[in-house]
């Protein structure tokens, strides 16, 4: 289960979140109480091991400044969380590692994902970025020939029950793991993860041709 820890504001969360076990750590570069600025990025990215996917977080940024700040300081990936059109998530998918759209349940633009040129797809609440659990059985409307990584209002308490009815590829938590936004709980992250690694899917039928998942260690 790839697990993905966003809402990072500091260094201290983003070392302790990979040595938990995380694959990936998210810096949110879009307003928000978690809004980290990009020097203070580049320098945790210093900080971390190499095969942790390292991921920025973007809601309605144009495409360049994108693609300037994932390569300029290094991330792997950038998380398109707005209102991005699919001509302008394609051009930064040929210019990145890694795109991740960002789409809400019921969303009409998971029926044309692939437009989007996106290599994951996130699925949040349908009001994203609230923390809000959503009704699962909406992930059904997600394409199923993409890896799905499934948010919203997720927590150690609930994941294991989210993993077991969706199957996901991976899931993303921020606010679940927190004392106070911007600030991971070092308790609650771990209950997270191993929570998260401790799933096990019941191969949900709308998700079983689902390709399997990316080695993100290998693939160039």
């Amino acid at each position: 289960m790839f697990v993905k820890i966003c809402g990072i504001t500091r260094e201290e969360d983003a070392l302790l979140a990979t040595a938990l076990g995380a694959d990936a750590v998210g810096f949110v570069f879009a307003p928000s109480t978690r809004q980290v600025a990009v020097p203070i990025v580049r320098d945790i990215v210093r900080q971390l091991p190499a095969d942790i996917m390292t991921v920025g977080v973007f809601r309605d940024e144009s495409a360049k400044r994108v693609v300037e700040v994932v390569n300029g300081i290094g991330l792997r990936a950038a998380q398109l969380h707005g209102h991005e059109k699919p001509e302008d998530c394609r051009w930064i998918s040929e210019r990145i590692p890694v795109t991740i759209r960002a789409l809400a349940a019921g969303s009409p633009d998971l029926e044309r994902f692939d437009d989007f040129g996106a290599e994951l797809l996130l699925l949040d609440s349908p009001l994203p970025g609230s923390g809000e659990v959503f009704d699962w059985s909406l992930a059904e409307g997600a394409p199923d020939n993409r890896q799905m990584i499934l948010a919203g209002g997720l927590d150690s308490t609930n994941v294991a029950s989210a993993i077991e009815r969706v199957d996901p590829y991976g899931v993303d938590v921020s606010s679940g793991v927190e004392s106070v936004p911007g600030r991971k709980d070092p308790r609650l992250l771990r209950a997270f993860i191993e929570a998260a690694r401790s799933a096990k899917p019941a191969a949900a039928p709308y998700r079983s041709q689902r390709p399997r998942p990316f080695d993100w260690e290998t693939e160039e």
